[in-house]
């Protein structure tokens, strides 16, 4: 999963590069020349207007000019203030033409914003701001340098408004901005431009997994158990166990009260006593929460879950009944849980939570001593040791009832698979996303299902 970086962490990353030899000037011109070749792949032959802010972000957009002209192509600059000194000032020079000003300058056919990116911490003067969505309005192909100017970096809050942009080129790592709301729906296409800039980091981007293919020596056991322990609302647990079956878990067993119906043949049905079924030793992840319930007899259920010590997945009225209890009831488990919370969820496990989401799920999974995975258009991951991680911007379509049910069983498919705990939760939204991908517009739960292993196929 590559690097996310914050806005002091790409300061530190840049830092490191000049002091390893590479000058501000030279990653200025690697940033512009990239961006600009991307800009042509994307637009086409148009004229262009990039508009320039006063410091490096600007730099980039007057290396982009120029890198642009030279290509052939109509350039016309329209400056918010000139540089002053350093990286930024040479770029405008070499650029050596007239520019315009923000307030007069005609639309055109393709808009470069390169007024301010990474690190902007207050929202553009309103005239300023008018202006840009005024440009945008009038362009074909808008395109953001590093990010949109009016986009916060580490928290994809807008500062001010900020058009709609088709493509933004971004540089040597994404930003958190870049995955998160409601920033992300403004971005486009995200292209991230190799610079040189080496990064590491704790938070990275859900990409693909990796997952080994099954060998000749595997058997239904090997791939992985996985059971989902069914409550009073049989269809949620069947959509989560449906789930883990197409998900590549080799053996999956329905433990529940009563028959359920419309699953696949190869889940295993089991009726008894929760307890003794619970106690079989070759169980490797245990689902609890679709369709559990919050009755006295739910509670009895979790209660069971959590005593199995087996691997757990917790989603739905499972999170609604530990938020009762608080973070002492995953106290003594054996093994590192997931929790699945929807924003309503989430608002019960941590009531009090203050910044970014990304802030409030690494805080979340603290607390509870969990991997957690905070679900939406933006869903973040995060572990109790600070490991976090963002998705891509996932289809709208999720936003459909039952579709969290087969997030969890995938998840648990992952878990038996013998992934850790964040790692499996990484994969398991990575192909839940894909597969919703796969159908298309106006799907249900129920057919992602036949998704699944198509998504799956493509990380083997």
């Amino acid at each position: 999963m590559k690097p996310i970086l914050t806005a002091a962490a790409m300061r530190v990353a840049e830092a490191r590069a000049v002091a390893a030899g590479t000058s501000v000037e030279t990653l200025m011109d690697r940033a512009g020349t990239a961006a600009a070749e991307a800009i042509r792949l994307h637009s086409g032959l148009g004229a262009v207007l990039v508009l320039c802010g006063p410091g490096n972000n600007g730099g980039d957009g007057y290396v982009i000019a120029r890198r642009l002209r030279e290509a052939g192509l109509s350039v016309r600059v329209a400056a918010l203030g000139a540089p002053k000194e350093g990286a930024a000032a040479l770029a405008r020079q070499a650029w050596g033409d007239a520019t315009e000003e923000l307030a007069s300058a005609a639309p055109a056919s393709v808009l470069v914003d390169a007024l301010f990116g990474t690190g902007l911490t207050r929202g553009l003067d309103a005239v300023v701001a008018a202006d840009l969505n005024r440009l945008a309005a009038g362009a074909r192909v808008r395109v953001a340098v590093d990010l949109p100017s009016g986009v916060a970096t580490d928290d994809g809050a807008l500062l001010s408004p900020v058009p709609d942009f088709d493509l933004t080129i971004t540089f040597a790592t994404l930003k958190p901005a870049h995955r998160l709301q409601p920033a992300a729906r403004h971005m486009g296409r995200v292209v991230v431009a190799d610079i040189g800039i080496e990064a590491e980091s704790d938070l990275t981007a859900i990409g693909r997994p990796h997952l080994p293919a099954p060998g000749p020596d595997d058997y239904k056991y090997s791939r992985g158990y996985a059971a989902i322990l069914a409550g009073e609302m049989p269809g949620a647990s069947a959509l989560a166990a449906s789930a883990a079956a197409r998900g590549g878990a080799g053996y999956v067993r329905l433990i529940a009260h009563a028959p359920v119906h419309g699953i696949p043949h190869a889940v295993v049905q089991a009726e008894g006593e929760a307890r003794a079924l619970l106690a079989e030793e070759r169980i490797d992840a245990l689902a609890v929460g679709p369709g559990l319930g919050r009755t006295p007899r739910a509670e009895a259920l979790l209660d069971r879950g959590l005593a199995a010590g087996h691997r757990l997945v917790l989603d739905a009225d499972a999170l609604v009944l530990l938020a009762r209890r608080g973070p002492d009831a995953l106290a003594t488990l054996e093994h590192l849980p997931i929790l699945t919370p929807h924003a309503g969820e989430f608002g019960r496990l941590h009531p009090d939570g203050a910044g970014s989401k990304l802030d409030r799920a690494r805080d979340a999974a603290a607390d509870w001593g969990a991997v957690i995975v905070f679900k939406g258009a933006d869903t973040v991951v995060a572990a109790p040791d600070g490991r976090a991680a963002i998705a891509a911007l996932a289809p709208a379509w999720l936003a459909s009832a039952g579709t969290g049910d087969v997030l969890t069983g995938v998840t648990a498919a992952m878990r038996a698979r013998g992934l850790g705990a964040f790692e499996a939760a990484c994969a398991a939204v990575w192909l839940h996303a894909r597969a919703a991908e796969i159908v298309g517009p106006a799907l249900i739960a129920d057919d992602l299902l036949a998704a699944l292993p198509i998504a799956l196929a493509e990380c083997l």
